[in-house]
């Protein structure tokens, strides 16, 4: 559906260098912390940035040659765009439908209603929690095959990131669709992503099915003593803590079994980042 082979972008103080792949009827999450490169990403993969180098193909194109048609099976949300201020959502919804030929009035009226949005007012005086659900809304109602989501939920209270959450799901009943998103709420990506992208300073650092990462993956908490004479075969990173060490594993299980007097924590994405970003290789 949407794959970045070798895909190169240089600014002043900061490289990407990344490949990743978006498969068919999968939702796909890209983690990271604050300037790791999630936007650039997300902005080279929508063509909206040039490549220094690299490949990058959307439903089995090259960007550079996506017709208009292909352009319309993709729904978007940047985390630095959104509509003119001065539009109301009625005046949007006239503009969506002159946009694409899929546009649903229907349902994106429907989702702007339960969201709570006002019809008459001014998308300037939306708050930033009103304007990212008419963004999802709006990426959502044209049936898409592709959805490029960057933190959408961004703004959002509990139970609109829920509605949310809740409409991806429901988006992705529908055979051959994708998604490609980033949230700083390791729950929503826990619950919603086949797979996960960790990447920092512009790389990926790892890749790995959201299943296997939760329930293979573990911190283990030792003493220096338990350390040193420990298998550290399975071993991903560490990081010195006062008690000793805190050291990440994908074979949490062998580590149960062989060491039983070791203190293991179940993975999580939270966890998974800040060992793989923060511990020593």
């Amino acid at each position: 559906m949407l794959r970045l082979e070798n895909v190169k972008k240089k600014y002043k103080d900061f490289e990407l260098d990344i490949t990743m792949e978006v498969k068919p009827g999968c939702v796909t999450g890209l983690i990271g912390r604050n300037g790791a490169g999630k936007t650039t990403a997300f902005k080279a993969a929508l063509g909206l940035i040039r490549a220094a180098g690299g490949e990058i193909t959307v439903f089995g194109k090259p960007i550079s040659g996506l017709s208009a048609k292909d352009r319309e099976k993709m729904g978007v949300v940047l985390s630095d765009s959104g509509f003119s201020g001065y539009l109301k959502v009625k005046d949007l919804a006239a503009i969506l439908g002159n946009l694409y030929s899929r546009f649903d009035e229907g349902y994106f009226t429907g989702k702007c209603e339960s969201f709570g949005l006002p019809f008459d007012k001014r998308i300037k005086d939306f708050s930033t929690g009103m304007r990212r659900k008419l963004h999802v809304a709006a990426a959502l109602s044209h049936h898409a095959e592709l959805l490029i989501m960057d933190e959408p939920t961004a703004g959002m209270d509990v139970i609109a990131r829920e509605e949310l959450l809740d409409m991806i799901r429901e988006y992705m009943e529908t055979e051959g669709r994708s998604v490609l998103l980033s949230s700083h709420i390791s729950g929503d990506l826990e619950g919603l992503c086949d797979d996960i992208y960790l990447i920092d300073e512009g790389k990926v650092l790892l890749h790995e099915d959201t299943d296997v990462l939760l329930d293979t993956y573990g911190i283990l908490k030792v003493t220096k003593e338990q350390y040193e004479a420990m298998d550290k075969s399975f071993l991903m990173c560490r990081r010195k803590e006062e008690f000793g060490y805190s050291c990440l594993t994908g074979e949490k299980q062998f580590y149960a079994e062989n060491y039983p007097d070791a203190v293991i924590e179940k993975g999580s994405i939270d966890g998974v980042m800040t060992m793989m970003i923060r511990g020593e290789r």
